[in-house]
């Protein structure tokens, strides 16, 4: 019977020769008909398997790819995937350590919006594959007294994510979905994404400082009245009527707290 000890050793050198730089024989276990090491051979299954996770970076990050263009973007997805290889089969799990990856690339030190940009897709993603929910009824808040109202929390959707950036993230991700452009935009400005996905198309919004607060409050679990009054405390001209469309129509939560009922 084989050592179970010895299979591992090779599968994990098997491994880390995949995603480690190029060498100049094969891996233990890998030979050709004559016995001997099949060097070019696992090359070019090497290769492949780098194009591959470079293309997945890709379909999860088109934004941040199209930014910097289809060489950087390959050349600083091949850095990240030598320092973090996949740790699940799902590919779609991939990449979840990217942005930080981004803010520590010095080719890209003087995009400082990049990672935040793909901080930014890789929540659109995870909204994409969250569990599904009906969205919160408007007819539900409305059986409520003005007081039951203001007293209500709410439960998120589970595709709700709430990002804060130190940059324009958002009017950035936006624009560039839509093909606007980012002649004479300033990318500075700190922005705050809402994203959700009531039903089948995920939605980023942009919140202001006050709504970020509402948001991030009631996320959290705090009544609404309550939410409101944080808001207002950072920004005395928070409207709560605004607030209130915005958490209707983007379906950003699904019910009323079982404890506030």
């Amino acid at each position: 019977m084989a050592d179970p000890r010895s299979a591992a050793a090779t599968l994990e050198g098997f491994a880390a020769a995949l995603l480690g730089p190029p060498a100049e024989t094969a891996p233990d276990g890998v030979s050709n008909p004559f016995g001997g090491p099949a060097v070019k051979r696992f090359g070019v299954y090497r290769n492949n398997v780098a194009v591959g996770l470079k293309g997945a970076l890709a379909d999860i990050f088109p934004v941040t790819r199209d930014l910097v263009g289809e060489r950087f973007f390959s050349a600083m997805a091949g850095d990240y995937i030598a320092r973090e290889p996949p740790r699940t089969p799902v590919i779609a799990e991939y990449g979840h350590g990217f942005a930080d990856f981004i803010a520590t690339f010095e080719p890209a030190e003087n995009l400082f919006f990049l990672s935040d940009i793909a901080r930014l897709e890789r929540a659109w993603l995870d909204a994409y594959h969250a569990e599904d929910a009906d969205p919160l009824s408007p007819d539900e808040l409305q059986t409520l007294s003005p007081d039951g109202l203001m007293a209500a929390a709410l439960v998120p959707h589970p595709a709700t994510r709430l990002r804060r950036f130190d940059s324009a993230a958002v009017s950035i991700f936006l624009r560039a979905r839509n093909g606007t452009g980012l002649r004479d935009f300033d990318p500075s400005p700190a922005e705050t994404a809402l994203v959700t996905r009531p039903h089948y198309d995920v939605a980023v919004l942009s919140l202001d400082d006050g709504q970020a607060v509402f948001f991030g409050k009631l996320i959290e679990g705090m009544p609404i009245c309550e939410a409101a009054e944080a808001a207002t405390a950072l920004d005395p001209a928070f409207d709560l009527g605004a607030a209130f469309s915005i958490l209707i129509t983007s379906g950003a939560f699904t019910r009323l707290s079982a404890a506030r009922e």
